[in-house]
């Protein structure tokens, strides 16, 4: 992850909202986050965003490369989701609301001992 600081300036508050999918099959993981990211790889902001990051005209065709959802959506354990969010803090994020793409029933009592809640 980039640094946000030179870009936004130091005043700014950096609120990054990461998808994420509590799921111990990556494919079903994947497939889940596909289903959202849908919407945003028909927008010209999200595909001009993406293409600044890096990611390639095949990797913004839907549905959307293992690679993109792979880095937009966090998947996998609570461990693994905890440790993307983790990531977006070390980057300078001042607050991550997670956008929870599967039952919140399961994934917030989960994450509460890898993020420290408990």
């Amino acid at each position: 992850m980039r640094q946000p600081g030179p870009i936004i300036g130091p005043e700014a508050f950096l609120a990054p909202e990461p998808k994420v999918v509590l799921a111990g099959d990556t494919e079903e993981a994947r497939a889940i986050g596909r289903q959202t990211l849908e919407m945003y790889l028909g927008l010209k902001n999200a595909l001009a965003n993406w293409k600044r990051m890096g990611f390639s005209d095949e990797d913004l065709a839907k549905p959307g490369s293992n690679r993109l959802v792979d880095a937009v959506v966090a998947h996998g354990t609570a461990d693994a989701i905890a440790a993307r969010a983790k990531q977006y803090l070390d980057a300078g994020a001042d607050h991550i609301p997670l956008q929870v793409l599967t039952s919140p029933d399961k994934l917030v009592p989960a994450l509460a001992g890898p993020l420290g809640l408990q």
